[in-house]
Order: structure tokens, then C-alpha cells, then sequence
């Protein structure tokens, strides 16, 4: 859910990381686990931007930077434990106050499978500020490792900004396969 305050400026309900330096936006439904996910991927070495609440401005060249409301900086609420200081359970090096939005992960419950694209060749994307984002959309169950899923997709597009795209190279492979 975004909501557009005043131009160049938008809130986002989710959760915001540095994954491998991908700023990675992670979107669903309230008790989908995107705090519980954030907070394995913190476990993990990865950096916590913003939890609940993403403050999103678009820059002059167009890109889009989140951020934290200040009440809730370094914060994030994991049910069972409550609001817990990332920064002062993990230190310095598990927060960052900006980031880069590079990309965006809707964790989904599995109840549609057709919402799925199973292969990766269908370009997703999500709107925010007049600005497409690349999109992930994760179905989630329980006792699937998300986490792990998330810091693979992170990792996938650093490979597509280098040119390199795995469902591409599988589709050609497959179609002269097919053709020979």
C-alpha cells in the first residue's frame, strides 16, 4: 500500500534492507513475516533501513531513496518479542538511515498459485512516485526458508545489471533445443 503525501514524497507499508548493497523493498499483507524475514536476513549480515513504515523520496535524477521515520529508526516489531534495537542488538553495521529502493519482493500466502511466475520470465514491476521497480513476488508457507529466497533474488539482480538474466539463458537454450 503506498500513500502519496506531497510530490516527490510517498509511505510505503513494508520493510526496507540493504541485501549485497541491493536496496531490496519487501511488501505483503499484515502477518505475511516480513519482519520475521528481515530480521533472519539481519542474522545474516544484511542491513535494516526502515520496519513498518517506509519513507520513499524521489531524488532529482529520478531515483528513489527510503528512509525511517525517526520515532521508529533502528526499530523493528517481531511478534512474540515486541519492538526490538536492531542497532543495539547488532550493532552499527546492521542499520543504515538510507537507502537506494532498487527493487521490491511482495511476500504472498500461498493461496493463488496463479500469481506465480514459476519460470522468471514475466517482467513484474511495482509503481512508486511515476517510478518502475522490478518485482518479486515470493509465495510463502510454512516451514519455507524465505529468507534464503529473498537474499537469491537480491543476488539475481545484481546478475541482470550485469547483463545476465537466467530464465532468458534457459528460455534460449530451451527453444534451440526445441528447434534442432
Amino acid at each position: 500500500m503506498i500513500n502519496t503525501s506531497v510530490e516527490h514524497d510517498a509511505s510505503v507499508h513494508g520493510v526496507l534492507l540493504d541485501i549485497y548493497g541491493v536496496g531490496s523493498l519487501i511488501i505483503g499483507q499484515s502477518g505475511v513475516g516480513k519482519s520475521e524475514c528481515a530480521l533472519d536476513l539481519i542474522s545474516r549480515g544484511h542491513r535494516l533501513v526502515s520496519d513498518d513504515l517506509v519513507l520513499v523520496k524521489k531524488d532529482s535524477s529520478g531515483h528513489l531513496f527510503g528512509s525511517s521515520p525517526k520515532t521508529t529508526r533502528y526499530f523493528i516489531e517481531v511478534r512474540g518479542l515486541g519492538l526490538l534495537n536492531v542497532f543495539h542488538l547488532y550493532g552499527a553495521a546492521s542499520v543504515r538511515d538510507v537507502k537506494k529502493i532498487d527493487m521490491v519482493l511482495e511476500l504472498v500466502a500461498l493461496d493463488d498459485t496463479s500469481l506465480i511466475d514459476r519460470l522468471g520470465l514475466e517482467f513484474m514491476e511495482y509503481n512508486i512516485l511515476e517510478k518502475v521497480l522490478p518485482m518479486v513476488r515470493v509465495p510463502c508457507w510454512k516451514g519455507r526458508n524465505v529468507t534464503t529466497i529473498v537474499e537469491v533474488a537480491a543476488r539475481n539482480q545484481i546478475l541482470k545489471w550485469a547483463g545476465y538474466d537466467s530464465a532468458v539463458d534457459f528460455d534460449k537454450k530451451h527453444s534451440e533445443e526445441l528447434c534442432s
